[in-house]
C-alpha cells in the first residue's frame, strides 16, 4: 500500500503518522499492537476517494509516550497534527484499542468531527489488574520484552502461517475453528500473517491498559456527531457489550451487530459487508 509515513514535533514531542490516498479525510485511531502502517480496511476507502491519515498513537511506532499522559493530551496533539495538516473537520474511525481516543476526541472537538466510527471498540472499562489478562499482557507486552515477543511471533507466522492462525485465532473468536476456516479466504490468512509482521507495542499498549477506564458515560453522552457502531457477534477479545454500552449512551448512534469471523472484522467472506456499511454510512 502507497503511503507517505512523517513525523512532526510538537511542544518538544514526536508525532509520527502516515497519509495515503487523495480525497475527504479520515483519522485513524489504530487499535493495540499497531501504528500508522496499519491498513485492515483501507483499501475500500481509498478506493471509494477518501484520504486516510494515521497517526502512530503515543506510545506507538516513533510517537513519543509523553503525548499520551492522558487521553485529553493526546487528543490535544492530534488538533495540532490537524492544523498542521490544514484540515478543519475530519471523519474519525476509532479501532479496538483506540476506541477511547476516538471516543475522547469526539466528545471534545466536536467541530472538528464530521463521523465516529467505531470498530470492535473499547468503550468502557475493559481489562483491569484482577484480569489474568491484564497480567499477561503488562508481562509480554513491555519493553524491551514486547520486541523479542513480536519477533517470535513473526518468524513462527512467516513459517507456519496456517497453523499460527489456527494457534491464535481463538483469542480474536468465540467460534470453533472449523467455522472459523470455513469463513476465510487463503488472501485472509495472509493478511493475518502480514498484520503479525507489522505489529509491535512499543510503550503504548502499556498505556492502553491504563486508560481504558478514562471513559466515562458522560464523555459519550456529549458526542454530537453521527455515529457507527461496528462489532462482530463472534468477538472474542472485546465483548459485545462494549457496543451495546456505546449504543446506550451516544445519542442517535447506529449499531451493527455483524456475523463477521470475529474482532478483526476486515477479514473473511463478510469483509466485504463490512465495507458497504462503512461506505454508505459516510456517503454524502
Amino acid at each position: 500500500m502507497k503511503r507517505r509515513v512523517e513525523t512532526i514535533t510538537f511542544e518538544g514531542y514526536t508525532l509520527e503518522y502516515s497519509v495515503t490516498g487523495e480525497g475527504a479525510p479520515i483519522l485513524v485511531m489504530h487499535g493495540g499492537h499497531s501504528n500508522c502502517y496499519e491498513e485492515f480496511g483501507y483499501t475500500a476507502l481509498i478506493e471509494q476517494g477518501y484520504c486516510i491519515i494515521t497517526p502512530s498513537r503515543p506510545g506507538y511506532g516513533q510517537t513519543s509516550k509523553e503525548i499520551g499522559k492522558s487521553l485529553a493530551d493526546a487528543c490535544r496533539f492530534h488538533v495540532k497534527l490537524l492544523d498542521y495538516l490544514e484540515i478543519e473537520s475530519i471523519h474519525v474511525i476509532a479501532i479496538s484499542a483506540g476506541g477511547p481516543s476516538g471516543i475522547c476526541f469526539a466528545s471534545q472537538y466536536p467541530k472538528r468531527v464530521n463521523t465516529l466510527i467505531l470498530q470492535s471498540a473499547i468503550t468502557k472499562k475493559w481489562l483491569t489488574s484482577k484480569d489474568i489478562e491484564f497480567k499477561i499482557g503488562r508481562m509480554l507486552f513491555r519493553p524491551p520484552m514486547e520486541k523479542w515477543v513480536w519477533k517470535l511471533i513473526s518468524a513462527l507466522n512467516n513459517a507456519f502461517p496456517r497453523l499460527i492462525f489456527q494457534l491464535m485465532s481463538p483469542q480474536f473468536s468465540t467460534l470453533a475453528f472449523q467455522r472459523i476456516k470455513s469463513l476465510m479466504d487463503e488472501k485472509d490468512i495472509e493478511a493475518f500473517r502480514e498484520m503479525n509482521s507489522r505489529q509491535r507495542s512499543g510503550e503504548g499498549f502499556l498505556l492502553d491498559l491504563s486508560q481504558t477506564a478514562a471513559i466515562t458515560s458522560t464523555e459519550l453522552q456529549t458526542i454530537s456527531c453521527p455515529v457507527l457502531i461496528m462489532q462482530s457477534v463472534y468477538d472474542g477479545l472485546i465483548d459485545k457489550s462494549h457496543a451495546y454500552y456505546a449504543k446506550k449512551h451516544i445519542p442517535d448512534a447506529t449499531l451493527y451487530l455483524l456475523h463477521s469471523w470475529g474482532h478483526l472484522i476486515w477479514l473473511g467472506k463478510e469483509a466485504a459487508e463490512t465495507d458497504r456499511i462503512i461506505l454508505n454510512f459516510l456517503a454524502p
